[in-house]
């Protein structure tokens, strides 16, 4: 077992690979599921339990990355705190899973499941695959954090608006600001907002640092808008209806 979970991957991943795509299809089943069976998830018991164990592999999820990390002498101030917006995501995900709070699925939904999704398309796990701990970490913790919020939309009923769009946005961004400033005295790189990460992603088309912010900017606020879509017209069928 020891090598599936050594610093050193034993395999390389491969973008769009079987395995890849293979994580991603098991991700929507699982979606999938939850929408079919949505009626009996809303069965207080089974509720309680369904919400109770999301909140476990969440909180779970970040806990062994630590431990890992620090096991393999690869924890530092400057990459490992919890500030990532992955990292804010799972764990806020985890609280609203539990509190089922409106104030934290506006942010979660748009800026939780967006970034998820981008990070599961192109993951930054070059020296990992299945069955390595990184690997299975990251699409349970990535892949969690999409979960939980489908979860509240078709269990719990939980839409969000348009004004949930753009306060998730403008707090995106104000943590942006701080998690900025943090990078400096850290010499941290946060949300690869001061160099590009190593493994390919989408920040290699949008030009050098730091001009891809800004199209990053307006790459995120397009993304929130397809997020918020599906209940931009689900809101004016039923006015139409009216």
């Amino acid at each position: 077992m020891g090598k599936y979970f050594q610093a050193d991957g034993t395999d390389t991943f491969r973008l769009f690979s079987f395995t890849h795509w293979a994580t991603l299809f098991v991700l929507f089943l699982i979606i999938v599921c939850i929408y079919i069976f949505r009626n009996t998830l809303r069965k207080a018991r089974i509720n309680l339990t369904a919400r109770l164990v999301l909140a476990v592999m969440m909180v779970g999820s970040e806990i062994s990355l630590h431990i890992w990390l620090w096991s393999i002498n690869e924890w530092t101030i400057q990459n490992s705190l919890p500030l990532h917006l992955s990292s804010i995501s799972i764990l806020l995900s985890a609280v609203l899973v539990v509190t089922k709070s409106y104030r934290l699925f506006e942010f979660t939904y748009f800026a939780g499941v967006g970034s998820a999704l981008q990070a599961m398309i192109t993951p930054d796990i070059s020296a990992y695959t299945f069955p390595h701990f990184r690997y299975i970490h990251f699409f349970i913790s990535h892949g969690g954090i999409v979960v939980v919020n489908l979860f509240i939309v078709f269990v719990e009923k939980y839409r969000p608006t348009l004004t949930s769009l753009w306060k998730a946005f403008l707090y995106l961004n104000i943590y942006t600001v701080f998690i900025f400033f943090l990078n400096y005295f850290l010499k941290g790189n946060y949300m690869y907002i001061s160099e590009k990460p190593v493994n390919p992603s989408l920040l290699d088309y949008l030009g050098p640092w730091p001009y891809y912010i800004l199209p990053l900017e307006l790459i995120t606020l397009v993304t929130f808008f397809i997020l918020y879509l599906p209940f931009w017209f689900l809101h004016r069928n039923k006015s139409k209806n009216l």
